[in-house]
């Protein structure tokens, strides 16, 4: 019998209300299971979030350093449970060992940075326009926060909200992806293990219906959302009919820039972890390779060498770089994708196919793949396939490549391969995206910078860094009036 998973709520593991569960396989190997999931609805949705609610009090009162050390202490556990953790993670997912350990370490940089800020929930201090008057700005918790993450960092990235929530004193409704309950459950019992108070967090699996309960409820006051596009329009529409305060982080369409006067080789090595780490299903990855046409020809006969290195596997094996797909539905969509560019004119180098050989051929494993001449109008040039396939366009110019990078509607993470610090600098204030790289991939944040983009990426907020600490918070405005006397303030007080 497949081993059976349950929701934590109120401190308890317990069943969904209607029993009803669903499978979760790993990716690279399709007959293994992982185990039974709850298909959770409204009616675990709102056992949770009442748990939460009546947890707020007491956990908002207590002290932020405090409730720090909890947070410190997270962290030695996730220390201490790293390669555990990364090992379930590549089976439930398939991004390689190494990759997950990664992933997991950004967990533990953002446990002990959430840990040292909260002795720096900083407010401001003003002068008053009138005498013996004191002004001042504190934070406040918001209350209960519904968190709803993706499954390809299915540790860091709940991480990233969590930790900070939990610092500034709210209480946490985490529902995990379907594609990564395992890593979900995971991390419950080891903030439970940690000593974080029963409600305080909860755990609640399941799809959309589970998701839409959440988002919905009136105890939930805040939602951070982390996955599609379309998913995260619909949340925003709720969101704001409900006045609930959001953060969307909903994906991209990176671009790679590099000018002949490049490092090619640093170039090279960043274009190949960029586009087909994490098999491409980041959405930082970089999915446009923009070459001035200096370096175009040789650099992409050089990449395609490269890309036949690439080893495919099952990533907790030894000498893997590239894993599954997460499901058949991601694969069926990057295949669709490809058959998309070919019909669109652009010239398939290499790889566009399911790959089979071997034990390949147990999991949902694609081969890496490299358009050449694709044009910026193209839809693989515009929409995020969120697979091992990269599309490499050409500029005459500098101006060229920037418009072409620009030329989505997504605005993410991008990237400059340049010696040229002139040439450096404009890109930092050219390039329309949350993230800029100069002689760097598509990647993402460290622990303590803001992480998120701009247009359809986004709507404004962060998630890491300092930033993420005002999302969770709330500003109170306090005077205290030690004058004895009405005074009144926006009065007109000048002199008659």
């Amino acid at each position: 019998m497949p081993d059976a998973f349950q929701n934590f709520v109120n401190g308890s593991w317990v069943d969904a209300e209607q029993g009803a569960t669903f499978e979760k396989v790993n990716p690279a190997r399709t007959q293994e299971m992982i185990g039974l999931f709850p298909e959770s609805g409204a009616a675990d949705v709102d056992a949770a979030a009442r748990a939460a609610r009546k947890a707020f009090p007491a956990w908002s009162s207590t002290p932020a350093p405090q409730r720090g050390e909890i947070l410190r202490r997270i962290g030695d556990l996730l220390t201490e449970r790293k390669k555990a953790l990364a090992f379930e993670e590549t089976r439930e997912m398939g991004k390689p060992f190494a990759e997950t350990c990664g992933d997991v370490q950004e967990a533990i940089d953002t446990a002990y940075y959430a840990a040292s800020e909260t002795r720096r929930l900083f407010g401001r201090t003003v002068p008053s326009e009138l005498p013996d008057k004191f002004n001042m700005s504190v934070r406040r918790p918001i209350g209960v926060a519904g968190l709803i993450t993706a499954w390809n960092f299915p540790i860091a990235v709940p991480t990233w909200k969590i930790f900070p929530a939990l610092a500034c004193g709210n209480a946490i409704v985490f529902k995990p992806s379907e594609e990564a309950p395992h890593s979900g459950a995971l991390l419950a019992q080891l903030l439970s293990d940690a000593g974080v108070p029963p409600g305080v967090f909860n755990l609640v699996h399941g799809g959309a219906a589970a998701g839409e309960a959440l988002v919905e409820h009136p105890d939930i006051d805040a939602v951070s959302f982390t996955g599609s596009n379309a998913v995260g329009s619909k949340i925003g529409a709720t969101c704001g009919r409900l006045h609930k305060r959001l953060a969307l982080e909903m994906g991209g369409k990176n671009a790679q820039i590099v000018m002949p006067d490049a490092d090619l080789d640093l170039a090279l090595e960043g274009v190949l972890w960029g586009a087909f780490g994490t098999t491409g299903q980041r959405c930082t990855a970089t999915s446009r390779l923009v070459l001035h046409e200096a370096i175009h020809d040789a650099f992409v006969e050089r990449l395609l060498e490269q890309m036949q290195t690439l080893v495919l596997g099952y990533g907790n094996d030894e000498g893997v770089h590239v894993g599954p797909l997460v499901n058949q539905k991601a694969l069926d969509k990057v295949a669709r994708y490809v058959e998309v560019g070919q019909s669109e004119g652009a010239t398939l180098r290499v790889g566009g196919k399911r790959a089979t050989e071997g034990a390949l051929a147990e999991g949902f494993f694609f081969e890496p793949t490299l358009f050449a001449d694709v044009a910026p109008d193209m839809r693989i040039a515009r929409e995020e396939i969120f697979g091992p396939v990269l599309s490499v366009l050409k500029a005459a110019s500098y101006e060229e490549a920037a418009r072409i990078a620009n030329a989505t509607r997504y605005g993410l993470s991008s990237s400059i391969y340049t010696q040229d610090v002139s040439l450096a600098y404009r890109a930092m204030r050219d390039l329309e995206a949350g993230i800029t790289y100069v002689n760097g991939p598509t990647i993402g944040a460290e622990a303590h910078m803001p992480f998120g983009g701009i247009k359809h990426t986004g709507n404004g907020h962060r998630d890491g860094g300092w930033e993420v600490f005002d999302f969770y918070t709330e500003t109170k405005t306090v005077y205290v009036d030690y004058s004895g006397q009405l005074q009144k303030a926006q009065m007109d007080n000048a002199a008659s």
